[in-house]
């Protein structure tokens, strides 16, 4: 749908009305402010709570209410800067398997499918980061690998079917394509049931001290702190928490990167600019978090990308109670899609809007988030619900570029139907 178009028609607030349905889109900063943090209270996650449910359960991101403090307050000190730290040397394995893919197929004059290999990369990070299972998606497929893709499939088509057929209860015996998407949760369940109870007997049998950066050297995951700390919960939350993180860190992440070699595919000063300062900072080695702090360039590059394709391009809420955005009524149970993409390139707030221009923000300045930029910037969203994983969804692809930038150094990379990498 068209919705930029309607907004520079329509302005920051109108009613789209599909069918039976009907949405409120929101593209005024002020607006996404009132909902998403001066009155974040009044607003439920509604029908992205219902698509993914399925898969999630009463995982982070679809739950509500009570459920979703509860859950936040338990694995946000999960998330802390030893646990990040440790996740760089993650990033660099994966990296440099993904490079050693990419030389092979320069060596072959082969054109290369990003998109699947960032896809590919980032589900191999964040499986061992959440829950120390390793995917290794990069060297070959199995049965896990099919079934985690399956079901993000199916996530994405229910998120756009206009009639819930998988609601129907007979649907799910004679829709093959239902069928297929049972046994994938079946298999990512069994699975993730036996980590979780494998996990909580090497917890039983360590002589563990629990503080907020406890971290196992052989298990940093965030699966084995939440089990550490003690906390009386289900193996089935426990799951719906681990699926929510798998889902949230992987394709978000997977699509930072392919938009912004893409970028960098079609502006070849950028990617020049990029390379010399991984270069200048990295030498002839993989990146240390202190490092990835000193590519302040890099860093603006993945800005600057997440403003022109954000993931994801809108942010879904229900209406809880009677409002007021701004002078416009809205009742209760209205649905609400607050879209970044129109906020991010809303010509009122962005010089040149559509120009992809790293250096709109200084080096040495803060990094944009959703405050300094008065909520015209919502990469990771905003206020109570913003995303957990911000600082390292950002420290992981600002190395996988740092690595690929210095990979890519001895390549000459262009783009055709899909990205080529080709050697010189």
């Amino acid at each position: 749908l068209p919705l930029y178009d309607h907004f520079l028609t329509h302005g920051g607030v109108f009613r789209l009305n599909l069918g039976p349905k009907s949405f409120v889109i929101v593209s005024d900063p002020d607006i996404a402010k009132h909902i998403l943090r001066d009155n974040s209270k009044a607003y439920s996650k509604g029908i992205l709570a219902e698509i993914l449910e399925f898969v999630m359960g009463t995982g982070l991101i679809p739950a509500d209410g009570e459920v979703w403090r509860v859950r936040r307050r338990a694995i946000v000190p999960s998330l802390h800067q030893k646990f990040v730290t440790e996740m760089i040397g993650l990033f660099g394995k994966a990296s440099g398997r993904l490079c050693e893919k990419l030389d092979k197929a320069a060596a072959e004059g082969e054109a290369v499918e990003m998109e699947s290999l960032f896809s590919r990369l980032t589900l191999d990070v964040i499986g061992k980061a959440v829950f120390n299972y390793d995917f290794d998606s990069l060297s070959y497929d199995n049965g896990m690998v099919e079934a985690v893709y399956v079901t993000l499939r199916e996530a994405e088509m229910r998120s756009t079917a206009p009639i819930p057929t998988w609601k129907i209860p007979i649907w799910k015996d004679v829709s093959p394509r239902q069928r297929k998407v049972n046994e994938a949760l079946v298999l990512i369940n069994n699975i993730l049931d036996e980590l979780i109870s494998t996990c909580k007997r090497m917890v039983d049998e360590e002589d563990l001290q629990f503080h907020e950066e406890y971290m196992n050297e052989e298990d940093p995951s965030i699966l084995r702190f939440l089990l550490a700390s003690g906390e009386d919960v289900s193996s089935k939350q426990l799951r719906d928490d681990l699926m929510t993180m798998l889902i949230a860190g992987h394709e978000t992440s997977a699509a930072v990167l392919t938009w912004t070699f893409y970028l960098l595919s079609k502006y070849p000063r950028v990617m020049s600019k990029l390379q010399a300062e991984v270069d200048d900072v990295l030498g002839d080695g993989l990146p240390t978090i202190e490092d990835v702090k000193k590519l302040k360039y890099t860093t603006r590059v993945i800005n600057e990308s997440l403003r022109l394709y954000p993931q994801p391009p809108v942010l879904i809420r229900r209406s809880l109670e009677d409002d007021m955005l701004g002078e416009y009524p809205i009742g209760r149970g209205e649905d609400i899609f607050i879209s970044i993409w129109n906020l991010h390139r809303c010509p009122k707030h962005w010089d040149n809007a559509d120009v992809f221009n790293p250096e709109r923000w200084t080096l040495d300045g803060p990094n944009p988030n959703e405050t300094n930029q008065k909520f015209s910037y919502l990469p990771f969203g905003g206020g109570p619900r913003k995303c957990v994983g911000d600082m390292f969804a950002t420290f992981e692809v600002n190395h996988s570029s740092n690595c690929l930038g210095y990979t890519t150094d001895n390549f000459e990379m262009e783009f055709c139907d899909i990205i080529s990498f080709t050697r010189f």
